[in-house]
């Protein structure tokens, strides 16, 4: 089972052209799957059927995997059937009649203006460290890139005369996201006052460390809870939700869901749609707590 499983990821990897990341997460699943199966005796991938992974569900039902869980690990076993199916390894694709748990909905978490402003404001402009954690900050926001694709923005992706990041997005797709005037200014503060003390190994890449290489994602979550905790903000805040507040924000100043869509590189607009759902409940809350006629 194990040649298969390495052939498929040879195939994500070159074929649908899926980041390393993406790759280890298919590994890690199926990988689960197979000590399930070792467990039950099974060596053979064609003696997988429908009760089986029936039986597997329950397994991880039983150990409390959450529904969001269980989701990712029954889409990871479809992709792999289905190439086995596809490659003619399997007769019957045992994924067939398998459907995914309906997730619980659950909006996306965004800041409020003021609590924004408040972490935004956080950073120390007269160290080199602290104007290179405004403008982290800034971009998360300003532009709604996700965290991963942040650390790997590099000089040559920056055009400073349209005001616009390339940006190597999921599944390796590029598009551009643009930036406005106090993104530009932290920016040029940073260029000039902050990068090259760090710059100690000429790198390629626009945020580095002490070290002079590109920042992780780990480091710059960490650097956000220091923020949160300094600004004394009450929910929890990660790179992600700086991209909520983004999203959420450009709706209620008007912009379209295709628009926001693009800006944040959703494959599928209903990714997008779920902020419609944010600003509609923010709105029905400022109503009840405002007009008379609407508090109980």
């Amino acid at each position: 089972m194990k040649r298969w499983l390495f052939k498929f990821l040879d195939y994500l990897k070159y074929e649908k052209k899926y980041s390393n990341l993406t790759i280890d997460n298919y590994k890690r699943d199926i990988e689960y799957f197979f000590e399930f199966l070792n467990d039950r005796k099974t060596n053979n991938i064609k003696d997988v059927k429908y009760q089986c992974i029936r039986e597997y569900l329950v397994h991880l039902h039983n150990h409390q995997y959450s529904k969001k869980t269980i989701s990712r690990y029954i889409s990871s076993l479809r992709t792999f059937f289905k190439y086995l199916y596809n490659e003619e390894v399997i007769n019957n694709n045992p994924m067939v009649l398998i459907s995914n748990p309906k997730l619980d909905k659950k909006l996306p978490t965004f800041l409020y203006t003021n609590d924004l402003e408040e972490l935004l404001s956080c950073p120390d402009l007269d160290t080199i460290y602290g104007i290179r954690d405004s403008l982290i900050l800034e971009l998360l926001y300003s532009t709604g890139i996700r965290v991963s694709e942040l650390v790997n923005i590099k000089l040559k992706d920056i055009n400073f005369t349209d005001r616009q990041i390339k940006i190597l997005g999921k599944g390796n797709k590029e598009r551009y996201v643009l930036y406005g005037d106090i993104c530009t200014k932290k920016i040029n503060l940073y260029l000039n006052n902050s990068r090259n003390e760090l710059d100690i190994k000429k790198s390629e890449y626009l945020l580095l460390n002490k070290n002079g290489t590109k920042l992780t994602p780990r480091f710059i979550e960490i650097l956000i809870k220091k923020y949160q905790e300094q600004a004394q903000i009450k929910v929890k805040v990660t790179p992600h939700t700086l991209r909520h507040t983004f999203a959420t924000h450009l709706l209620e100043g008007g912009a379209d869901l295709k628009t926001v869509q693009e800006l944040m590189g959703h494959e599928s607009l209903s990714s997008t749609q779920v902020y419609t759902h944010v600003t509609s409940e923010r709105l029905r809350n400022i109503y009840i707590h405002t007009h008379p006629r609407a508090k109980k």
